[in-house]
């Protein structure tokens, strides 16, 4: 039998490059090898959404679309609604109960949230208690495995740490998960910070060729490189990391020869890269395009889904309840 996984994207926006390259493409490599459940965590994105909370429900829809998009297949792979499996709350309330406070406070995407997201007030039982609801997401499923990147690694720890504390207070419930570090995406944002819809600096799936070649034009390549006269590095160019994903790469060595030696542009070197990005993405697009126009079939994706997770909640509850006595 192959081994489980779970992993999931809070619904807060429209999908960009970031996600795509940060998490999507290792979660449709994972499909081969394990039996994998991906969610929509809305009450995650409540812990920081909770005062916008439609853009919650607007994005869910078009997540899941994206997600069958990039070849995310629902027949083998489960999508399904955090908030639709009430049995999620029910496991976070009593993970709450024997979850150490200081285990919460000491953890640093906690106190590095607090520091980043200054325009938001973050100081909430919710926000402090996310790994907790975190924790009763992959241990409902037993998942076996977590695929995240290096800054949810503290949240999969307490995972561990919370399993452990249950199974040793109660009985053996759950397995331990395993940490499953995604590969770093190289693919950074407009403004060579980490690609976000909050920074403004995203590429969007959603995005037209007009968008891409606008946003394309915008980016920052060699900051030393003033003139086009002057030999450029392509270590350091934003761009040039976008052109070793989508650009071939006979092309991309000629490029690479051409920018360190001043015999190409920032300019003709972002439109090649464009017009490469465009062309990659349009298969994504069409197929995007034919599940807008039968949203009836994405339902169906989620309702399936729905029912696959709510069966195996409802297996784990009943063991929790019997082990908990209660």
């Amino acid at each position: 039998m192959k081994k489980r996984i779970l992993s999931g994207m809070r619904p807060t926006g429209k999908m960009h490059l970031g996600h795509l390259h940060g998490a999507l493409s290792n979660w449709k490599r994972l499909q081969e090898d394990y039996e994998c459940f991906y969610f929509i965590a809305d009450w995650h994105a409540l812990t920081s959404e909770y005062a916008n909370t439609g853009i919650i429900k607007d994005s869910i829809d078009d997540i899941i679309i994206d997600w069958v998009s990039v070849g995310l297949d629902p027949e083998i792979s489960t999508f399904f609604i955090q908030s639709h499996i009430k049995e999620h709350a029910e496991l976070h309330l009593i993970f709450s109960m024997i979850t150490p406070l200081s285990w919460l406070e000491r953890n640093p995407t906690y106190k590095e949230q607090l520091k980043e997201l200054t325009q938001k007030d973050l100081y909430t039982y919710g926000f402090l208690g996310y790994p907790v609801l975190q924790a009763a997401d992959i241990l409902m499923y037993k998942a076996n495995g977590v695929p995240v990147g290096e800054d949810q690694a503290p949240h999969v720890e307490m995972t561990r740490e919370i399993a452990r504390r249950f199974n040793h207070l109660y009985k053996e419930v759950f397995p331990v998960p395993d940490v499953l570090l995604a590969p770093t995406s190289k693919i950074l944002g407009l403004d060579r910070r980490k690609m976000s819809k909050s920074y403004g600096n995203a590429i969007f799936l959603t995005d037209t060729d007009d968008d891409i070649t606008s946003k394309t034009g915008q980016m920052i390549t060699d900051p030393q490189r003033a003139r086009k006269s002057d030999p450029g590095d392509p270590d350091i160019c934003n761009v040039f990391s976008f052109h070793e994903i989508y650009t071939p790469e006979d092309t991309v060595k000629q490029i690479e020869k051409d920018c360190r030696k001043a015999a190409i542009g920032c300019v003709d070197c972002k439109k090649i890269m464009a017009k490469n990005l465009c062309s990659a993405l349009s298969p994504i697009r069409e197929k995007r395009k034919e599940l807008e126009s039968d949203i009836s079939r994405v339902k169906d994706i989620i309702d399936q889904g729905n029912k696959r997770a709510e069966i195996i909640a409802q297996q784990t509850m009943a063991e929790v309840k019997e082990a908990v006595k209660i």
